[in-house]
């Protein structure tokens, strides 16, 4: 990309949509919790509406804050690995503690998060699983 500001518009999608995918993963998980454990009296009004809001919203949040901080956060990185047309080179995040932070940091939240609803979840469906035995 010769274009500095193509090359962080790439990066900037690159990362919306990466964080998007993790927050939907997560509302999947909150789904189930809400589907198989609080079966009884949790009607939520305009519940799509409020999870779309959170699936695209959130990323968009926090994309916005690293750009608002430093367009310079985003840009052209090298892998260190070079092949016949020169270096690997690529658009993406390039402070590494902006990109541990935003991106392997919002992972490692959204999965614990999945694990404990999937913990609760098992646990409940133990729990039904034991009452019809009896």
């Amino acid at each position: 990309y010769d274009t500095r500001g193509l090359c962080i518009a790439v990066a900037v999608f690159l990362h919306y949509f990466l964080l998007v995918s993790f927050t939907w993963m997560g509302l999947e998980a909150f789904h189930m919790y809400l589907a198989l454990v609080k079966v009884f009296n949790t009607y939520v009004r305009k519940y799509i509406l409020k999870f779309c809001v959170v699936g695209w919203g959130l990323p968009a949040v926090v994309v916005s804050i690293v750009l608002a901080v430093s367009p310079d956060n985003y840009g052209l990185i090298t892998t260190g690995k070079v092949s016949i047309n020169g270096p690997d080179e690529f658009c993406w995040i390039k402070n590494r503690i902006v990109f541990y932070i935003t991106a392997v940091g919002y992972f490692c939240l959204i999965f614990l998060i999945n694990i404990s609803m999937f913990i609760v979840v098992l646990i409940q469906l133990c729990r039904i699983k034991k009452k019809k035995q009896l």
